[in-house]
């Protein structure tokens, strides 16, 4: 049912999607021609319903999003307690706490909530990362108050016993021994993201290290669930076939009634800051489950939050001219050109509270090899540096950007997710709203400046995935760092 989230990488269409920006451009864009795709987008735009926003006398912040084309809401309820604020020895703790809220409450027995969302047709689910944990259903309008009753009694009233904590510690166990300890792939995943943040908590995996998990307590699950499941810690999303007002009459009819119970405090501010980065690191895998090598590598990177004006923005545009997709550079030099990858691409992950991360990766095609491959890259970011991009890959990034927002405004989950994300991670609902007219602004000058601020080598992880030599086939993995 529930599922944990990597602070993964993606083109900059993808990350439109599920990681909204924050960042403000540098200079105002200027007004578009009525003619322009830029001009379309912003008409389209000005017709559209504004989003509502309020809080609740606890604390609660909510966020509505009107779509009356069905009859059908989104709720979400975010709450920013993430991997990253968890205290040392107890990684996964926010993941587990997840799975736990799905154990029951005083007034609602385990499984009654899940039954009542399926009864009515309904569809739900929730996800942690690094930064935050949010749970989500998907109804019949008529039934929005039915759900957000539901969710505001396990904002204060989960029963946690051993009973309930313990055979769910063995579950994510072996979630984690799925995905990540039979993967070598997510092996390579996690030894490099431990490589690139040497001082702050994105090192640590969602899921949590297997010998802290093992002893991951009831204690635990309480004493998180008590500091981060307050309403003054939690933004409430409802999108879909309602007005503001109904929205607030069941907001304070509901999670108007959960007493806020603690102070988390600000996070930005006690969570370790990444000290600048003065050497590259490598991190290398092999193993005989392995049947395809692969490349990557990952520069640390300001977020949206944290970046200057325009420059997260141009490291969007920088991801989507770079890999961005089978127009991209990458792809047309080392797949259509010299037939050496059989794919490659990067990605701009710049949703995140504090540091954000800038990659590339590649799969080599038949016998070619991992090292054209990372030449070939080397070779596209060092044209950047020098020469920028042109005018036509700019606006060919932007016009990808432009079809990315309105494909998302038919997806009432994926625009809840936009917004609750980047009021998650220390933004606000008009960042989201401007991100276009940022991107309008980027200029290629300011792309040639993010290339050559942070595509630095000393910045970077680089990881390689290797199969074992045939005459090791029965040794076991290995993991070299350098």
């Amino acid at each position: 049912m529930t599922r944990h989230a990597r602070r993964a990488g993606a083109s900059l269409v993808a990350l439109l999607i599920a990681m909204p920006l924050a960042a403000q451009a540098q200079t105002a864009p200027t007004k578009p021609d009525a003619t322009t795709p830029a001009a379309r987008m912003a008409e389209a735009e000005a017709k559209r319903e504004k989003v509502s926003t309020f809080k609740l006398a606890n604390g609660l912040d909510v966020v509505v999003l009107p779509d009356h084309r069905a009859p059908v809401v989104t709720q979400m309820v975010w709450y920013k307690a993430g991997s990253a604020d968890e205290v040392a020895g107890t990684s996964g703790i926010a993941h587990f706490l997840e799975h736990l809220m799905f154990k029951g409450t005083k007034t609602h027995p385990a499984g009654q909530f899940s039954n009542a969302v399926s009864d009515i047709g309904g569809e739900e689910n929730a996800f942690t990362t690094s930064d935050y944990t949010a749970y989500y259903q998907q109804v019949p309008a008529e039934a929005l108050e039915t759900v957000m009753g539901f969710e505001a009694d396990r904002m204060e009233n989960l029963v946690l016993s051993d009973e309930a904590v313990l055979p769910e510690r063995d579950v994510i166990l072996e979630e984690r021994r799925q995905r990540t300890d039979n993967d070598p792939g997510s092996q390579l995943s996690e030894a490099v993201q431990a490589a690139l943040f040497q001082n702050s908590h994105y090192g640590i995996p969602v899921i949590g290290w297997r010998h802290e998990m093992e002893k991951l307590s009831r204690e635990d699950a309480i004493a998180w669930y008590d500091k981060f499941y307050t309403p003054n810690n939690a933004t409430l999303i409802v999108a879909g076939d309602v007005t503001a007002d109904q929205v607030k009459t069941l907001a304070e009819k509901t999670f108007g009634k959960v007493q806020r119970r603690a102070e988390p405090g600000d996070r930005a501010a006690l969570r370790a800051t990444e000290p600048e980065p003065v050497a590259a690191r490598t991190v290398t895998l092999t193993d005989e489950r392995v049947t395809q090598p692969s490349f990557s590598r990952t520069y640390l990177v300001p977020s949206d939050t944290t970046a200057k004006p325009g420059e997260a923005e141009a490291l969007d545009v920088l991801a989507d001219v770079l890999g961005g997709g089978a127009t991209s550079r990458l792809y047309r030099q080392l797949v259509v050109g010299k037939g050496i990858a059989a794919n490659v691409g990067a990605f701009n992950a710049s949703s995140a509270l504090k540091e954000g991360q800038f990659g590339f990766y590649a799969t080599p095609l038949g016998e070619a090899g991992i090292a054209p491959l990372e030449a070939g890259i080397d070779e596209e970011i060092a044209k950047v540096q020098k020469d920028g991009i042109t005018a036509d890959e700019l606006e060919r990034a932007k016009n990808r950007v432009r079809k990315a927002v309105i494909y998302e405004r038919d997806s009432q989950t994926s625009l809840a997710r936009r917004y609750g994300a980047a009021l998650s991670t220390g933004r606000t609902i008009a960042d989201v709203d401007s991100y276009p007219e940022r991107i309008e602004a980027v200029t290629v000058d300011a792309v040639k400046a993010a290339a050559e601020t942070y595509l630095q080598k000393k910045r970077s992880v680089t990881g390689y995935l290797l199969p074992a030599p045939a005459a090791a086939e029965a040794a076991p993995a290995t993991l070299n760092r350098s």
